[in-house]
């Protein structure tokens, strides 16, 4: 159990330091990541930065993620998933177009160009604040691998044993803190896991370090 998503990041910076992680720059999925991703930047003293996805639901249940959609435009589905539920193609095309908007205004909020950050030939840990499905996680390591990145790990503080096992052959290693085997939820493993504000997340971007 973490106290708040403050103390998921010192301790996962903890760890990777420990396992003498060598990275380049970390990456945050706005907004909940950033949070997390803050002190895992300084733990491994090196910049922080975002990464942005947007989760492609199902219709009628927001809360069932069929897959993702990068800021890049850059789809990913569980075909599983849209197959069990029947949902229609027309469907999924006007939620790419929807999402992939949305996704794209997002990081143009973080960053004023919106595209994602050089990351040709650098080492790159992507952090989320937990792991359910895992769809914006694969979505955001596919979109940092065609960015050329020549090493990523996903660190977060815990996630569904079945989804970190996938996200396992999605990055080059998988770090999580806690994969308990009655997972339900990121937010029951928090005592505190409010809402952030775009205001809030891109806060602990200012306070970026320039050790890289």
């Amino acid at each position: 159990m973490f106290s708040n998503r403050q103390d998921a990041g010192e301790r996962l910076g903890e760890r990777l330091a420990a396992e003498g992680v060598d990275a380049d720059i970390v990456l945050g999925i706005p907004r909940g990541a950033l949070p997390v991703a803050r002190p895992v930047a300084d733990a491994l003293e090196v910049p922080l930065d975002v990464v942005v996805a947007s989760k492609l639901s199902a219709p009628g249940n927001p809360e069932l993620a069929l897959g993702a959609v990068a800021s890049d435009g850059s789809l990913w589905l569980n075909e599983d998933l849209v197959d069990q539920v029947n949902v229609p193609q027309e469907y999924i095309d006007g939620q790419r177009d929807q999402e992939a908007d949305a996704a794209q205004r997002k990081a143009r909020q973080y960053r004023d160009d919106g595209r994602i950050p050089d990351l040709a030939d650098k080492r790159v840990v992507l952090v989320d604040d937990g792991v359910a499905t895992g769809a914006t996680a694969i979505a955001c390591l596919r979109q940092i691998t065609d960015a050329g990145a020549a090493a990523v790990i996903l660190a977060v503080p815990v996630g569904s044993p079945n989804s970190i096992a996938e996200l396992e052959t999605e990055a080059d290693d998988v770090i999580a803190l806690e994969t308990p085997s009655d997972f339900r939820a990121v937010g029951q493993y928090y005592r505190d896991f409010g809402q952030v504000s775009d205001e809030q997340a891109m806060s602990y971007l200012d306070d970026d370090t320039d050790t890289a």
